[in-house]
């Protein structure tokens, strides 16, 4: 456990080192969503590299269910808001395509190219493209840094046009980071630049929601004590809005393996995500 206050900032947010095995998380990411990739491919599925506005990264790919899609599922990836892209996710969408749901999943310019503001503008423009594509219900989730941003989506200045917010069903946050201000004393902030005005700005924590959106606050039991905490510290503080809150701490799961659920129609989190009952 981290001991509080905290003295080693670094170690306190730093997840692969705690984690056995971590290096070969990304490598078995990359081959799982691959051959996901190329499964939907040939069933004529899978929209790849939709573009959502001028920079390099911004780009989504949009799967499709059998049939007429239910709503649409936006997942957000992580990485510190500095590494990764949607090519290491796309496996995960196959839980809400059980479901009927299309899946969106963007990409995005990293840190240090773009600040964490201008990254939350560019998923934006991600979601607000994808829901022109698809009619229904959106349900947005994402992971760690992914958290922050699917959150910041719906509190503090609005980033969203207001019929695209009126059609945010629910948010899922996994592990996310919805306090920014601890990052300033890690030495990943010479990379994310992060400074009080946008600390403040842009940490959903310190924000107040734009509607009675439903919440689900997820996280693995298994990962770092910050982590836990964060994800304890959103849901006490937006539960005292008028708005359905819920969190979970997800036994046995650690940071790199929590969102595995996302990817079988039948885990609590994909559920959750998705509202379904049970």
């Amino acid at each position: 456990m981290t001991d509080y206050p905290i003295t080693d900032y670094d170690d306190a947010y730093a997840n692969g080192a705690h984690i056995d095995g971590a290096a070969e998380f990304p490598p078995r990411w990359t081959a799982q969503a691959e051959t996901f990739r190329a499964q939907l491919g040939q069933a004529g599925r899978a929209r790849l590299d939709l573009s959502y506005g001028p920079a390099p990264s911004n780009h989504l790919d949009l799967f499709l269910p059998e049939g007429r899609p239910k709503g649409l599922a936006v997942f957000v990836h992580g990485g510190y808001w500095k590494a990764f892209d949607k090519s290491y996710w796309s496996h995960l969408a196959a839980g809400p395509l059980a479901h009927g749901f299309a899946v969106a999943m963007p990409s995005y310019t990293l840190c240090p190219g773009n600040r964490i503001s201008g990254i939350a503008r560019e998923i934006a423009a991600a979601i607000s493209l994808a829901a022109g594509e698809v009619d229904g219900p959106v349900r947005l989730t994402g992971h760690s840094a992914g958290g922050q941003l699917v959150t910041r989506m719906i509190s503090g200045a609005a980033l969203l046009a207001g019929d695209v917010l009126d059609r945010i069903a629910g948010v899922t946050s996994i592990s996310g980071v919805h306090d920014l201000r601890p990052l300033q004393r890690t030495g990943m902030n010479d990379v994310l630049a992060i400074g009080a005005a946008e600390a403040q700005a842009e940490s959903p924590l310190l924000l107040v929601p734009l509607a009675s959106i439903p919440v689900m606050a997820w996280v693995g039991a298994d990962e770092r004590p910050e982590f836990v905490r964060q994800n304890r510290a959103l849901y006490e503080v937006w539960r005292g809005f008028p708005m359905p809150v819920q969190m979970h701490e997800e036994a046995g799961k650690h940071h790199f393996d929590v969102i595995d659920g996302l990817a079988d129609a039948d885990h609590p989190l994909c559920r959750a995500f998705l509202g379904l009952e049970g």
